[in-house]
């Protein structure tokens, strides 16, 4: 992917162009409803493990019950082999997650080999990448946001985004994303000299 940086007067001034936006906390809380109001137990454990997971769509589409489950209990804790990197990365699952997931592989009486998140055509074993992509879309504009501004990735920026702007640990978020190297992690949450400033504001030499 080609980057190029705005330097008008636009929203984006100094920023990296081509990636998607990750949500902001209400839209993540505005979803979330929508897909339990609407009782969409699926979705629900699909939207809420790719915020935790942070995974790319590749990996997050081929996760099996195994890797989230040993016998009755969802982990807390798990951890995958990358498919772009061959790299295993770690990643939480917190309480609302483990609830999801449980309640949908319970549904969906799903044993530890199977996929977690299923095909509905008989040509593929597990959610393909371009099927994942239209339920996000459908995600984004059942809350009235512009599809074309978002995206499966916009999935895996969105928590490492709200961990970079609470915490501004960049290290934190490289090893959550599972990236070797930082400079791939500026780029990814699309850093620039207005942030940097910011910090230095906050300390009083």
């Amino acid at each position: 992917m080609r980057y190029s940086v705005q330097h008008d007067g636009s929203w984006n001034k100094g920023r990296i162009l081509g990636q998607k936006r990750p949500l902001k906390l209400k839209e993540i809380w505005a979803i979330r409803v929508r897909l339990e109001l609407a009782k969409a137990i699926r979705d629900l454990a699909l939207f809420d493990l790719a915020i935790d997971s942070k995974l790319r769509a590749c990996d997050l589409v081929k996760l099996q019950v195994h890797d989230v489950m040993h016998g009755n209990t969802i982990l807390c804790r798990t951890m995958v082999v990358q498919q772009k990197t061959k790299q295993p990365v770690r990643f939480e699952i917190t309480e609302k997650t483990r609830d999801a997931l449980k309640a949908w592989i319970t549904e969906a009486k799903l044993r530890g080999s199977d996929f977690i998140f299923q095909s509905r055509l008989h040509a593929s074993q597990h959610l393909s990448t371009r099927q994942y992509a239209r339920i996000v879309k459908g995600w984004v504009e059942s809350i009235g946001l512009d599809s074309a501004e978002y995206g499966t990735h916009s999935m895996r920026r969105t928590k490492a985004s709200l961990i970079y702007k609470k915490t501004k640990n960049i290290r934190a978020v490289q090893l959550l994303l599972g990236h070797t190297k930082l400079e791939s992690t500026v780029r990814y949450l699309g850093i620039d000299v207005d942030d940097a400033l910011e910090l230095s504001e906050q300390i009083d030499a």
